[in-house]
């Protein structure tokens, strides 16, 4: 039956969109058009996680990746000092390939959510579980247990990355002005401001004829 095959199609179709923008973001020249197949590449596998119905896994991704890859391109903007060389092309480009990103995005969700509500997804295509199955739980047992080292040197190799970025961004440049924030918090008014008392002028009379 072709019901039989949906899962399969839907398989294939969000592998080959995710294996695509992935392939795009690592060789597109515009850093912003790479943000945005990025958010694509997420989404896709956001929802290759719901057919395997690891939603907790589907919705972190969506809200930490999709939702914080856009501060995490600016945060690059400004340590790195990547200047747009496209100059003739302006904000018309970057709506072009979001509104492109935003579409696929939406043909992926209503290839998944209408096989799910249509029924036409068989039951022993995908993995089904009881009710009381919690993937949150297995996740967390498995992290915590098996994975606990790996999962602690990523969390020591983010703190490193973090403190990096922190470094580059309070390094000197001679074409940016630099403030120190001790120095504006210990600054008095006697500092910042000097009353100077002056004699008024007066005219007389003959001179103001």
């Amino acid at each position: 039956m072709i019901s039989d095959w949906i899962p399969d199609i839907l398989f294939y179709a969000y592998a080959a969109v995710l294996l695509a923008s992935a392939l795009a973001v690592i060789t597109v020249r515009n850093s912003v058009h790479a943000a945005l197949l990025l958010v694509l590449a997420f989404f896709s596998a956001a929802a290759l996680w719901m057919l395997l119905e690891a939603e907790f896994l589907a919705i972190t991704l969506v809200l930490v990746y999709v939702g914080a890859v856009m501060v995490l391109f600016l945060f690059v903007v400004m340590m790195l000092d990547v200047k747009n060389r496209e100059k003739g092309q302006g904000l018309s480009n970057y709506a072009k390939v979001a509104i492109g990103v935003t579409l696929a995005m939406l043909v992926e969700l209503a290839m998944l959510f209408a096989g799910k509500l249509s029924g036409s997804l068989p039951e022993k295509a995908l993995p089904r579980h009881d009710a009381h199955y919690s993937n949150v739980r297995v996740l967390a047992e498995e992290l915590f247990t098996r994975y606990v080292l790996p999962f602690e040197l990523a969390a020591v190799l983010l703190l490193v990355a973090i403190v990096a970025a922190i470094l580059l961004t309070l390094r000197r440049r001679p074409d940016f002005k630099h403030l120190d924030p001790g120095l504006q918090v210990a600054v008095k008014a006697s500092d910042r401001m000097r009353i100077i008392k002056m004699p008024a002028e007066t005219t007389s009379r003959g001179d103001a004829s």
